[in-house]
């Protein structure tokens, strides 16, 4: 028995000719990525010298992570200037010759823009603490006047994503707004000379050959910080299905993006647009819109805990975001906001606690409690990859997945870099997932570079090495690398049917006769009538075994 799934008729054939659509995009963390100069730090040459390795791989394009100037107080996206490189990246001709590379390679190049905020240091801000009260320079902020005698009191008692007060002190009675740390001023976007700013900003990149953005807090821009102000309890919870919240998710931030629409299609081929919109899931749809950005990340399959019923439900929600915005999902198990895929399904499932939140605590104890199964987590995180390959919509891969690598638990406290470590007593913060990436598995760096990186790698870094793994049939890296070379002649249309199966497997088929079915239980099951063209784990006796997923052509 089946269910269908059928977007074909509603969005018409050009869906899967579109390659945005269909990309398989790998996510580069820049600083922790390759060093070409030895001085710790990934840089732009270091990604140029990589990219023979990402055509090896397959992958249809790359998004990089801010690579901006900035005092990384929050891992580059606090950005002192949106339209320049930060030297010790490189400069703007490493940044042509990069994106030529990547072309020469036939790979695509996305971009992070941060629009919410600047760093601290930009010569906006610089400006407007300089101007004092009541100067067009504040205009571009959020600044707004303090409670008490002499305005020593913040506006409110708003919070900070980071913790703390979401408001800091001008030192002359005035506090600027900030949803992230202090050092990331919130900009007004009721501002003209802002919004031009950032239409100069998207046109600067992409007159240099970027193809497409990833827009940073695409949720965030459009605030209400109109007096009385509700207090902090009657807004923390942040996802609100119908746009009212002050800060989050409000209508009117569609106008910004019908604005850059504009853009984006002013160029041919069309720029690309992906929403990092963290909303209610009712509201994902209106990110992805063709008159809005266009495509918006699918969360849901990073929060998702290793359940056939969990994936089930992600992967209905996905395909109904579909129908509702006409575009197709953007799928990721990982990126560099969250503790590793291998990590958070190597640990013990709880019926009242997600796996994010399993892994957060884990963190905080260093790594010691509760106790981390890596061979299960890396187990289910190839499973979990071939799922999303299989699926209609473009995947999103992050930086060293493909070697099945785990969190770095460890970290010493006196090496980590992230604000939510620095300002929570209930975060280790995401150091753990940024820790340069191992090429060899010799060296001071395990081949990141001629030094050692920035963030220490650990021992065992060395056995999932890209040189160690690259000639192991059975290796992580190996499977990514034929799952991808796979993918793109196995895969067309964007249907989808459900098979029924056991509750512990999930069996779904797409057209032209090909099956994924993934086992969540803990036995071998049966497998159905077909010829398997690529299985994540080897199968026991022509059974499918406990976390595993086939891809299978049926008669």
């Amino acid at each position: 028995m089946t269910s269908t799934i059928d977007q074909d008729h509603l969005i018409g054939t050009e869906i899967t000719t579109d390659l945005w659509r269909t990309a398989v995009v790998y996510q580069i963390y820049p600083r922790s990525f390759a060093d070409s100069n030895g001085d710790g730090i990934g840089d732009l040459p270091g990604i140029t010298s990589r990219v023979p390795y990402l055509r090896w791989l397959g992958v249809n394009a790359v998004w990089l992570s801010p690579f901006y100037p900035s005092a990384l107080a929050d891992g580059g996206y606090d950005v002192d200037d949106h339209r320049n490189v930060d030297p010790q990246l490189g400069d703007l001709d490493d940044f042509d010759a990069m994106v030529a590379a990547l072309h020469a390679a036939d790979i695509r190049v996305i971009v992070d823009i941060v629009p919410n905020h600047t760093s601290n240091r930009h010569a906006w801000f610089v400006q407007a603490l300089a101007a004092g009260r009541g100067a067009p320079e504040r205009d571009r902020y959020l600044f707004r006047d303090g409670r008490g005698t002499a305005g020593e009191l913040p506006p409110n008692d708003w919070e900070s994503i980071f913790g703390g007060s979401a408001w800091a002190s001008a030192g002359d009675g005035q506090w600027y707004f900030h949803c992230f740390a202090a050092e990331q001023p919130d900009l007004n976007w009721e501002n003209e000379e802002v919004r031009e700013d950032f239409r100069r900003t998207i046109r600067f990149w992409a007159d240099r050959g970027v193809d497409g953005f990833r827009i940073d807090v695409a949720h965030g821009l459009r605030k209400d910080l109109s007096e009385p102000y509700p207090p902090w309890g009657e807004i923390a919870d942040l996802m609100r299905p119908d746009g009212s919240h002050p800060l989050w998710d409000r209508d009117d931030v569609h106008e910004i993006y019908g604005d850059w629409r504009r853009i984006f299609d002013s160029y041919d081929p069309p720029r690309y647009a992906v929403a990092e919109a963290i909303v209610h899931p009712t509201r994902r749809a209106r990110y992805a819109a063709a008159d809005s950005l266009g495509q918006a990340f699918n969360f849901a399959m990073q929060d998702a805990d290793w359940r056939a019923e969990d994936y089930r439900q992600v992967i209905d929600t996905g395909l109904a975001d579909m129908i509702n915005s006409g575009a197709t999902t953007s799928w990721l198990l990982g990126c560099h906001d969250t503790p590793r895929v291998a990590t958070r399904y190597g640990l013990p499932l709880e019926d009242d606690r997600p796996a994010q939140l399993i892994a957060r605590a884990w963190l905080l104890s260093d790594g010691a409690q509760p106790y981390l199964n890596r061979s299960l987590g890396e187990r289910r995180a190839r499973a979990a990859i071939m799922i999303l390959l299989a699926l209609p919509g473009s995947t999103y891969i992050y930086q060293g997945d493909e070697l099945g690598l785990h969190e770095v638990a460890d970290l010493a406290p006196e090496v980590l870099e992230d604000p939510m470590a620095r300002r929570s007593a209930t975060e280790k913060g995401r150091d753990g997932c940024r820790v340069p990436l191992p090429w060899t598995a010799q060296g001071p760096s395990y081949g990141f570079g001629a030094a050692v990186g920035h963030l220490p790698q650990p021992d065992w870094f060395g056995a999932y090495a890209v040189s160690v793994q690259e000639a192991d049939p059975d290796s992580t890296l190996t499977l990514y690398r034929r799952a991808l070379a796979l993918r793109g002649r196995l895969f067309a249309g964007s249907g989808l049917s459900w098979v029924e199966s056991e509750p512990s497997v999930l069996h779904f088929a797409r057209p032209g006769g090909i099956s994924c079915v993934t086992n969540f239980g803990t036995a071998p099951v049966s497998l159905p009538a077909g010829q398997v063209l690529l299985s994540s784990h080897h199968l026991d006796h022509g059974r499918l075994p406990a976390d595993t997923t086939v891809w299978l052509r049926v008669p």
